[in-house]
């Protein structure tokens, strides 16, 4: 037989018994009342009416075996609680509507008397058949009475007048007061039961009693156990894999700076066109492994939840020029534009996480540029209610509406096969998530055969913005700049970006265009100050246009558009018919100085390195001072990798300082004492990694900076490929004055250390 069905028939025999019983335990009044009831109804004609006691003894039955098939059928904890409820709330009305006022006192305190204990009855039958533990206590712990329940669990027959802990109840406190969880030893194994403690007093002798119920939830904490150990486990899981990419990215950066810094050595000397493109390559390769070691770094932490913005104070445009730069290459490879125009609303300096803003973007715009085959990339960038909005759109293919569903999901990408064996399918879905951890977002509008737009929108402290805001406005006022260029996103942001700051621009992109629109400009007698003609269009320039009385009269400045890869190395000089030049991508501050006159064009530009103008002219109030080259300081650079050694002390001899090399912590501690084979080495600095056999990195830059070896106080400059978030922080926090990512750029290090040792000298 299944248990509703025992549990039915249960409550059914207990509650059959339920009139008989109360009218024995009834007084006799009951009697006398049923007794007049069936002599008026014999007279009458009537039926026979119960005693109220009977009928309130009937619906009680009927109520309890309603809510015991309701229980029986196996209905949800909670609920059993609620169907009770209803049950004895239909027991109270009904009995409160059918009894009659007893005549006296004495009759209506006996009749609550046993109302009271009938209900007893009914909540005792409720928790036996549901296995409940039901105990009344005194103050100081001693049972006064319980149910069958609390002697079968423990074996004891006789549980008055002794304690819960002398049975071997075990309480443990839980987080609500007066609520326990407890341990019972039963015959059957342990047992756990959600104890619940109420304070009443006792009707009967006026004493402040404890009424507890108790239900055995040993699956339900049986369940929790699983719940908790298994998030522990994943916990761990995350931990691991946090450790893993973290030695991983420690151990590929190690021979990554190797590669890096050995091509910027080979890059310094005399190469061959060809060589510099195979240079190139390497480079181009390298820096895209970084960003990939990035990346996984990165998902890590998000999963982890341990991702964290670090925002400083930072320019916008220079970031972007960069990116844009080091993209273009790749674009020019393809035969395509790429393009950038930032809005003058958009202030010099932000505060905001610079290199997560470039990481992003260099994951857009390479996205984009991944996947435009004619046309062009071109970036708007402007400033809407406290963030930075760059909006990144391309002419390739576009996409439909179930590639857009997904394009910023883990490993997810769209395009032909070619092209998705071109990358993991991380980089949208990090560069959203980042941008969802800074408050931001990272949105797509699409069409498919019209291209993209990803729209990147990075919040931003406008605390220093203020004063810079509007400074850029009206830099080109009374510049007049003709340029013939072919359309495209270099040359709308070329054109966009003069007039935005105050100049006025006119394009034609054909020489017909260019023969009209001069025609026009001359009937108004305009005068031209700068003629940008595009190395595409510049023979046709020469041969159809150059010689027009409005250019050849206008006493222009005639300016070279060239993209750095075709430029060659060659020279400018006026045998060609230009007097300055411009590389695109344009930079605005190369842009503006050109057209003021002050600037004869960029020399050399390194796609991956700052371009750093040639200025002419420049008057001397306007060059902003250099800061004198630091040379000759003495350095000791611990360093365990012979390659890395090798790289950085080829920097540090390049720059004019002179460097000494240990291979490790105890090396390191020598040279410091002056205990070495090459005898004592007065260092102004230490260049050192961080993670090198023989100690401890954190202990022993701490121990430097206390002098605990002897050595006089000095700056510490560590290098280190370990990029667990916080380890920056806490190598600062002991003492370190710089802490610089492998690979480590070789200008950054170097003028960090000219930095540290100007201020030791001061």
């Amino acid at each position: 037989m299944s248990e509703p069905v025992k549990l039915q028939n249960r409550l059914k025999a207990e509650f059959a018994e339920a009139p008989r019983h109360q009218a024995r335990t009834r007084p006799g009044k009951d009697a006398a009342r049923n007794t007049r009831a069936a002599e008026t109804a014999g007279t009458t004609g009537a039926p026979a009416v119960e005693s109220p006691a009977a009928i309130r003894s009937a619906i009680a039955g009927l109520g309890l075996l309603f809510a015991a098939l309701v229980l029986a059928t196996g209905m949800a904890a909670g609920f059993y609680v609620a169907a009770a409820g209803l049950g004895l709330a239909g027991i109270a009305g009904a009995a409160f509507l059918l009894r009659r006022p007893p005549a006296t006192a004495q009759e209506k305190d006996h009749d609550r008397s046993w109302e009271h204990s009938e209900t007893s009855q009914i909540l005792s039958a409720i928790h036996d058949v549901l296995g409940d533990i039901v105990v009344m206590r005194t103050l100081d712990g001693r049972i006064l009475n319980a149910n069958p329940i609390l002697g079968e669990l423990t074996g004891v027959a006789d549980v008055e007048g002794r304690t819960c802990e002398a049975l071997g109840l075990a309480f443990r406190s839980q987080a609500m007061a007066h609520r326990y969880d407890v341990d019972v030893n039963t015959p059957a194994g342990k047992r756990i039961y959600s104890w619940h403690d109420v304070t009443v007093r006792d009707p009967a002798s006026g004493e402040l009693v404890v009424h507890s119920i108790a239900r055995d939830v040993t699956e339900e904490r049986r369940a929790e156990g699983e719940r908790e150990r298994a998030r522990q486990r994943a916990e761990e899981a995350s931990a691991a894999k946090s450790r893993l990419l973290a030695t991983v990215s420690h151990e590929i950066r190690t021979p990554l700076s190797g590669i890096l810094g050995m091509s910027h050595l080979i890059g310094q000397t005399r190469l061959s066109a060809e060589q510099k493109n195979y240079l190139a390559g390497i480079r181009q390769s390298g820096h895209a492994l970084v960003q990939l070691v990035d990346d996984l770094l990165d998902f890590s932490t998000i999963e982890a939840g341990r991702f964290q913005l670090r925002p400083s104070e930072e320019p916008v445009r220079p970031m972007l020029e960069s990116v844009v730069e080091m993209l273009s290459p790749r674009a020019h490879e393809k035969g395509i534009e790429i393009g950038s125009f930032v809005s003058p609303d958009v202030p010099g300096l932000l505060i905001y996480d610079a290199p997560r803003l470039r990481q992003v973007l260099y994951n857009v715009v390479g996205n984009a540029v991944k996947f435009t085959h004619a046309g062009g990339v071109s970036l708007e960038t402007t400033l809407d209610r406290g963030a930075v909005v760059v909006r990144v759109t391309d002419t390739g293919p576009g996409m439909s509406v179930e590639e857009q569903a997904r394009i910023f999901e883990e490993f997810e990408q769209t395009g032909s096969a070619a092209q998705r064996s071109g990358g993991t399918g991380l980089g949208l879905a990090i560069s959203a998530r980042i941008l969802r951890e800074a408050g931001g977002a990272l949105t797509l509008e699409s069409t498919p055969g019209k291209g993209s737009t990803f729209t990147i929108r990075m919040p931003v402290d406008m605390r220093t913005a203020k004063a810079a805001r509007g400074s850029r406005k009206g830099i080109l006022a009374g510049s007049l700049v003709f340029v013939l260029a072919p359309a495209g996103p270099a040359s709308t942001a070329l054109v966009r970006t003069i007039d935005a700051l105050g100049g006025a621009c006119h394009l034609a992109t054909s020489t017909d265009e260019a023969f009209d629109l001069a025609q026009r400009l001359a009937g108004r007698r305009a005068m031209l100050t700068d003629i940008i003609v595009d190395n595409r269009l510049a023979g046709a320039f020469r041969r159809d246009l150059a010689d027009l009385g409005f250019f050849r009269d206008a006493g222009a400045r005639r300016i070279y558009l060239v993209n750095p890869e075709e430029r060659g190395g060659r020279a400018i000089g006026n045998g060609e018919g230009f007097d300055s030049w411009l590389i695109r991508p344009l930079r605005e501050r190369s842009l503006v100085e050109v057209l003021r006159g002050r600037m004869k064009g960029i020399e050399v530009r390194d796609a991956i390195n700052d371009n750093r103008p040639i200025l002419k002219d420049l008057p001397q109030q306007a060059a902003a001072p250099a800061a004198e080259p630091v040379t000759g300081a003495r350095i000791l650079l611990a360093e365990d990798d012979p390659v890395n050694a090798m790289l950085v002390r080829s920097v540090l001899e390049r720059a004019g300082h002179v460097v000494r090399h240990v291979p490790d912590y105890p090396g390191l501690v020598a040279a410091l004492a002056g205990a070495t084979e090459a005898g004592p080495f007065a260092a102004d600095l230490i260049v050192t990694d961080f993670g090198m056999p023989g100690g401890d990195g954190r202990e022993m830059i701490a121990r430097i900076v206390q002098r605990d070896y002897g050595n006089a106080p000095m700056p510490v400059v560590v290098l280190t490929a370990d990029s667990r978030a916080g380890l920056r922080e806490e190598l600062l926090a002991v003492g370190a004055d710089a802490v610089l990512a492998k690979p480590a750029d070789p200008a950054r290090l170097i003028g960090e250390i000219a930095r540290l040792v100007r201020r030791a000298s001061a």
